[in-house]
């Protein structure tokens, strides 16, 4: 059984889906987030505020890496950043990978963004009519990066449900 990784933009579902996804296929479910917090002990905010976004993404990259490196077959939900930093995009592509891109739409993430209030680092400082510009730009910057992996999966107006049954239809 391959490896699973879910990529996409912050609020677009993965862990969500991931954990549905997960019991589902009865497969175990990692978030590399949690990962990362669970190594360093501190959460990913202190780690942006603490060490900074570079660290931060060195820390990424090493986890990601090492998590692909095991025998074992899971789903793992990445970062919203994860794809677009140390060419981790390229980890997308492996043979040993089935690789997802939950795409959302902006209004569809702005409104999950607006209801979540500040708990995500790179929004914590952003007033709230800037929010849907910055959500769109940021979209369009990641796209190539959360386009490399081999499925994409639409996710505005469907049920967790709905697109954990699209995924499984992948596999």
């Amino acid at each position: 059984m391959k490896k699973i990784l879910l990529c996409g933009y912050m609020a677009s579902g993965k862990t969500t889906i991931a954990r549905l996804l997960g019991k589902a296929a009865g497969m175990p479910v990692l978030d590399l987030d949690e990962v990362i917090e669970k190594k360093t002990g501190k959460s990913i905010p202190q780690l942006f505020s603490q060490d900074g976004e570079i660290a931060f993404r060195r820390l990424e990259h090493d986890n990601l890496k090492e998590l692909l490196a095991e025998e074992d077959a899971f789903i793992l939900s990445l970062g919203g950043g994860t794809p677009c930093y140390a060419n981790n995009h390229l980890f997308l592509q492996r043979d040993d990978v089935v690789s997802v891109y939950l795409k959302t739409g902006i209004e569809e993430l702005v409104n999950r963004l607006r209801h979540q209030g500040k708990e995500r680092p790179l929004l914590e400082k952003l007033p709230d009519d800037e929010l849907q510009e910055y959500v769109a730009k940021h979209l369009f910057d990641r796209s190539y990066y959360y386009h490399q992996a081999k499925h994409v999966v639409v996710t505005d107006g469907k049920s967790p449900e709905d697109v954990v049954n699209e995924i499984m239809s992948l596999f």
